[in-house]
């Protein structure tokens, strides 16, 4: 086959779950306040954080900017649109995410993904499901998981840390 010929994008969905001891409406709001979202979200040992704004509301997103690691690695954007709001319930939302190259953006992957919020006893389950298309030269689907799923382990310390 041609490089020609070859599928220019790979797609893929996954789901990752998790139980938590806050009930739906906290874990709700651990998403919607700007301040906790930024804490388990983007703040992390080894990022550095250069732009960050959140405007939580069906119609307004998210926009970051982060670097990994020293200046010598790549700064990576994320530009989010939330797309569906249902409070305590779900949330819907569409993004890009890829490398900031001089003053423009290469693409990596662009996904659909909904997180769902179900009470579960005295706390709430957590279901995220992404669909995405990866781009040329992009990560690929496992790569995109296992960062969702340590995204969500933060979620759980940030919960936990703010019983």
């Amino acid at each position: 086959m041609t490089a020609a010929a070859r599928p220019c994008v790979a797609h893929g969905t996954f789901v990752v779950e998790r139980r938590y001891d806050a009930s739906p409406a906290r874990v709700f709001r651990a998403h919607s306040d700007p301040d906790a979202f930024r804490r388990w979200f983007a703040e992390s040992e080894n990022w550095t954080i250069h732009e960050w704004v959140q405007d939580f509301r069906v119609g307004g997103g998210f926009t970051g900017r982060f670097r990994f690691g020293d200046e010598s690695n790549d700064t990576w954007f994320n530009d989010t649109a939330y797309l569906d709001i249902v409070p305590d319930r779900r949330i819907v939302l569409s993004y890009v995410m890829g490398r900031v190259k001089g003053d423009g953006k290469q693409r990596a992957s662009a996904s659909l993904a909904t997180t769902e919020l179900v009470a579960d006893g005295s706390g709430a389950r957590l279901i995220y499901t992404e669909q995405g298309a990866f781009l040329e030269g992009a990560d690929d689907i496992r790569m995109r998981e296992e960062g969702c799923a340590e995204m969500l382990e933060a979620l759980g310390r940030e919960l936990e840390s703010r019983a």
